[in-house]
C-alpha cells in the first residue's frame, strides 16, 4: 500500500539539494505556477527567516510560489535567492508592473557543527533544489536536504542523528493534508505513542546554541490566509506532543502552512477535520525524521 506523504498533496512538489560531505543542504516545497495561500507561526526564540512578514493575513501579496528550508544557519537564507532565480526563468511570480516577482519565504536551521562550519547552501544550491522539486522525485526522507546535518536530543551534549520526515492524511471532508519536518530540535523525541525515540540520557542539562524544527503543512483544501495561519499554530501544538522541550530559548522553531486551493475560506467544520488530519501527519513526520535518518545512514 502506498504511504501518503506531502508529495501526494495536489499542487505540491518537493526537492532537495544535499552536500553529504559538509553535512548540509536545502529543501524546496514548490507550488504549481498558480502559487499557494500561506501562513506562518514562529515560536522558537532563535529563528532565522525570510519573507515571513509578507504572510500576515493583512499583507498585500495573496499567494506564494515556493518555500525554502535550509541548513547553514543564517548563511543558508541565501538559498532562497536561487529558488527565485529559477522561478523567474519560468516567468512565475507576483504580477508586479515591470516583471513577475517570485515570492519565496524561507527558514534555516543550524548545522554548522555537524560537518564543515564554512559550508552552507547558497543560491546555486537553492536553484538545484528547485530543479529537483520540479521533477518531484528522489529520496524524500532521511539525512537529505535541510535535514542533512540535523541532530536531536541535545540537552546534555552531542545529539542523535535526525533529518527529514514526511507524512499525510486524508481528512474527513476528503481533502489531503501533508507535512514535512526538518528536525534539529534541542529536545528529546517521542514517537506517536509517547515512547522515547531519541533522548539526551537525563544528565545535567547544558543546552547550547544551534537547534530548530522547521515544518511545512500543506493541503489541497481551500483555506484563506487567516486559516493557514491558524493551521500553522495548531501544528506547533502537535510538535509539542512529541518534542520535549520544544520552542526553547535555543530553538528557532517555524511552521509554514499552505493551501493549494482557491483562497476562499473553509467552513469551521472543515477546519476541525483538516486540523485533525494535520496533527496525525505532523506526528508521523517527526517520528520518521528520526527513524528514517537512522535507517538511511
Amino acid at each position: 500500500m502506498h504511504r501518503l506523504t506531502i508529495r501526494d498533496v495536489p499542487g505540491i512538489r518537493v526537492g532537495h539539494w544535499t552536500d553529504e560531505d559538509a553535512r548540509t543542504g536545502c529543501t524546496v516545497i514548490l507550488a504549481d505556477d498558480g502559487g499557494m495561500v500561506a501562513g506562518v507561526d514562529v515560536r522558537g526564540s532563535a529563528p532565522g527567516t525570510r519573507e515571513t512578514d509578507l504572510l500576515r493575513p493583512t499583507a498585500l501579496v495573496e499567494r506564494i510560489h515556493a518555500i525554502c528550508l535550509a541548513g547553514g544557519s543564517a548563511f543558508g537564507l541565501a538559498a532562497a535567492d536561487g529558488v527565485m532565480r529559477r522561478l523567474a526563468e519560468r516567468g512565475v511570480g507576483f504580477p508586479a508592473p515591470h516583471r513577475p516577482v517570485p515570492i519565496v519565504p524561507g527558514a534555516i536551521l543550524y548545522d554548522l557543527g555537524e560537518g564543515s562550519a564554512t559550508a552552507f547552501p547558497d543560491a546555486d544550491s537553492g536553484y538545484a533544489a528547485t530543479r529537483a522539486a520540479e521533477e518531484n522525485e528522489g529520496p524524500l526522507e532521511g539525512r537529505v536536504g535541510a535535514g542533512t546535518g540535523a541532530t536531536v536530543a541535545k540537552l546534555s551534549g552531542p545529539g542523535h542523528a535526525a533529518g527529514i520526515g514526511s507524512g499525510a492524511r486524508r481528512a474527513a471532508d476528503g481533502s489531503l493534508v501533508g507535512a514535512i519536518v526538518a528536525n534539529n530540535a534541542l529536545g528529546d523525541i517521542l514517537d506517536r505513542t509517547g515512547q522515547p525515540l531519541a533522548t539526551s540520557g537525563g544528565a545535567e542539562p547544558s543546552p547550547g546554541l544551534g537547534n530548530t524544527v522547521l515544518a511545512v503543512v500543506a493541503t489541497d483544501a481551500s483555506l484563506d490566509r487567516a486559516q493557514c495561519r491558524k493551521l500553522a499554530e495548531l501544528a506547533h501544538d502537535a510538535l509539542a506532543r512529541v518534542i520535549r522541550p520544544v520552542h526553547t530559548l535555543y530553538d528557532g522553531d517555524v511552521v509554514f502552512a499552505v493551501s493549494t486551493g482557491d483562497g476562499t475560506a473553509a467552513p469551521p467544520e472543515s477546519i476541525f477535520a483538516i486540523a485533525a488530519a494535520m496533527e496525525a501527519a505532523v506526528l508521523e513526520s517527526v517520528e520518521r525524521s528520526v527513524t528514517e535518518a537512522v535507517a538511511r545512514s
